[in-house]
């Protein structure tokens, strides 16, 4: 989900195999140009790339053994309907895997709101406890976190947006953005 140019799902093929397939989903044309570009260059006849939305994708139900996104779920408005998707196109033993960037505590609303911070994957980011109910409340098992990571903001940074009190508060961990890995069984 979210495959850009293609680099993910050229790492997913090598898992795959030569008789696996490998669908990417992207909803804009100039990444999927870009993907069916990359493919043909590296000649793989098994990644095929598909243009929709993660909240509605154009896929059949129960086709998919393993789905894989990197932090793209958090720019997701509707994240409840994402995950209902995830769990709609994976088949009965499947499984996803996905990166994703998570808040813990209250984010100071100049970070939630500035479109710097949106397109560095932080704005649209929900509360990690948030992020995991949605997957729970999607019928999805065995809800493991498998990797996370607060994510260092440089104080050069943060002083554009933040207070001297709210940088000392970020640096205290009273709030906090985490890079996370999420892995779930349907």
């Amino acid at each position: 989900m979210g495959s850009g140019a293609g680099n993910d799902c050229f790492v997913v093929r090598s898992l795959a195999g030569e008789n696996g397939k490998v669908i990417g989903l992207d909803f804009t044309d100039e990444m999927l140009e870009k993907a069916r570009l990359n493919t043909k260059k590296l000649n793989y006849s098994n990644i095929e790339f598909v243009k929709g939305d993660i909240e509605n994708m154009p896929l059949n139900n129960e086709i998919a053994d393993v789905i894989v996104s990197n932090c793209v779920l958090n720019l997701v408005p509707d994240k409840q309907k994402a995950f209902a998707e995830i769990y709609r196109v994976l088949k009965h033993s499947g499984h996803f895997c996905i990166s994703d960037v998570v808040l813990k505590g209250n984010l100071p609303e100049a970070i939630k709101t500035d479109i710097i911070m949106y397109v560095g994957c932080v704005s649209g980011a929900i509360l990690k406890e948030e992020y995991i109910d949605i997957i729970s409340n999607s019928d999805f098992k065995n809800i493991q976190v498998k990797k996370e990571k607060k994510i260092e903001i440089p104080d050069f940074i943060l002083k554009n947006y933040l207070t001297e009190e709210e940088v000392i508060n970020y640096h205290l961990g009273s709030f906090g953005i985490y890079s996370i890995t999420v892995f779930a069984e349907k």
